[in-house]
């Protein structure tokens, strides 16, 4: 993944964490979660998921809150024909 790419989707992600710091405490990580669930594709939230690994990843707190209730997506497998 470039650097890019990863700082794109920090950003994307802690977007949407700003927006849901806006709504009630009690629903605004489960808000986080099910945004990039239903909008981010599978690839993107795997990315997410690789940039997690990393001690020092920038994403805002409620993302990190958010993690437990983001559907991880299966491994890709490369299949040569």
């Amino acid at each position: 993944m470039s650097h890019d790419t990863k700082t794109k989707l920090v950003y994307m992600a802690n977007q949407i964490a700003t927006f849901f710091k806006s709504q009630p405490a009690s629903e605004s990580a489960e808000g986080v979660a099910n945004h990039i669930n239903k909008f981010w594709e599978p690839r993107m939230r795997r990315q997410l998921f690789e940039i997690l690994e990393k001690q020092e990843n920038g994403l805002d707190p409620l993302v990190l809150e958010a993690v437990p209730m983001i559907r991880k997506p299966e491994a890709e497998t490369h299949q040569i024909r």
